[in-house]
């Protein structure tokens, strides 16, 4: 058996990983937070959208693929499958989503939702992972443990349903920043637990496979991260919130009582009762000319 490094750059890469998974959960769980405040489904679709991609693919895919940064094996060089890679970011966010509407589906939350969404989004969480370990090129093959596989499998379904629960519940600013920091832990839990069930048979050869390095990807995809997470953020301050429409709707009444008064030729302002009552006024040359036939 070849011996396996999984903290090569000691703890840089667990500590990035784990930030950003926080970050990741915390922006999720914002989001989703926006989604009982919503005022029509446009707008649950879209936060729950938004939620996906934080949590699915910052929180956990770009946090499983930084900790694979400081993932080595002696004497064999990785290669990665680049669409094999991306295929597991799509997965990673598409079983969050699943999970979020699961949950997110009529005017209370049940507890059967949130285990079928639990289930539905750990499993594909734990797709993701292998999907993304399948995604590695090595000369050599890889055994898997199946107690440890099937240990991470469990923490995957617990968190996914932990995290969901939590997406549909915490509402406070200072639970939420406490349910990311849980979220990160478990996030990393699964992903450590999942890789310590690797065992690598190197072959006799000792070619370098095709694919790209870590380090070749480590770009876009950190551009990706930076871009999204600054995208996620401004959908978040820019959206408006109960008191801008509160706001809004003062301002509105505030104008509909105030309309503008019709002011007589030399005489003081008139408030526009017909208007009021939704009648026509009669135009100003008209009512001088009934006036002077009144008089003669």
């Amino acid at each position: 058996m070849a011996e396996i490094h999984h903290f090569e750059h000691g703890w840089v890469t667990p500590a990035v990983s784990y930030t950003l998974s926080v970050l990741g959960s915390l922006l999720g769980l914002i989001s989703a937070s926006r989604v009982r405040t919503a005022h029509s489904a446009g707008w649950r679709t879209w936060w729950l959208t938004l939620a996906a991609v934080a949590i699915g693919g910052t929180g956990i895919w770009t946090m499983h693929f930084v900790a694979m940064l400081g993932f080595s094996v002696t004497g064999l060089p990785i290669r990665y499958d680049v669409g094999v890679t991306a295929l597991s970011a799509v997965i990673a966010i598409l079983a969050v989503g699943t999970g979020l509407f699961i949950v997110a589906r009529g005017n209370r939350t049940g507890g059967v939702r949130f285990v079928v969404g639990g289930l539905f989004a750990g499993l594909g969480v734990a797709a993701m992972h292998f999907t993304g370990m399948y995604a590695m090129r090595l000369d050599g093959t890889i055994d898997y443990l199946t107690s440890r596989v099937v240990a991470a499998v469990i923490i995957a379904v617990v968190a996914a349903t932990v995290a969901l629960w939590l997406a549909m519940t915490v509402q406070r600013p200072s639970a939420i920043v406490a349910s990311a920091l849980v979220m990160g832990v478990a996030v990393n839990g699964m992903h450590f637990t999942g890789m310590s069930a690797m065992s690598v048979r190197p072959d006799t050869g000792t070619s370098t496979p095709s694919g790209a390095t870590a380090g070749t990807l480590l770009i876009p995809i950190g551009l990706a991260v930076v871009f999204g997470v600054l995208g996620l953020a401004y959908a978040l301050m820019a959206a408006p919130t109960d008191e801008d429409r509160a706001a809004a709707a003062y301002l509105a009444s505030r104008l509909e009582k105030n309309e503008p008064t019709a002011q007589a030729p030399g005489g003081p302002a008139q408030v526009p009762a017909q208007r009021a009552n939704g009648q026509r006024m009669p135009s100003t040359s008209a009512a001088w000319t009934f006036r002077d036939r009144e008089n003669q």
